[in-house]
């Protein structure tokens, strides 16, 4: 039950990210941390990320089976807001993507 809770969670962050996104809505940093409160509260998730649940109270992150010190690891994400632990290298909104 509540696994299920937390995958709806992310899922209506990653889509409300996704319409905020295709809108021309600002989501510089100010927008994503406004944002935060309400995702932080709805599912227990980042709501920077979307395709796993991010603690948003965690100290870093890092990818799993990389070089990083953790102490959290995650597999790949979608970067749907700021970037604040630094899983996307390249920019292109993929974190910890599959080289």
């Amino acid at each position: 039950m509540i696994v299920r809770r937390l995958l709806l969670g992310a899922l209506v962050c990653a889509v409300l990210a996704v319409v905020a996104w295709g809108s021309g809505e600002d989501t510089s940093t100010s927008h994503a941390v406004k944002g935060a409160a309400v995702g932080e509260e709805a599912s227990g998730c980042d709501p920077n990320y979307a395709g796993a649940c991010l603690d948003p109270y965690a100290s870093d992150y890092d990818c799993a089976g990389g070089s990083g010190n953790g102490p959290d690891y995650t597999g790949t994400v979608t970067v749907v807001g700021e970037d604040h632990y630094g899983l996307d290298a390249d920019g292109d909104r993929t974190g910890c993507e599959a080289e």
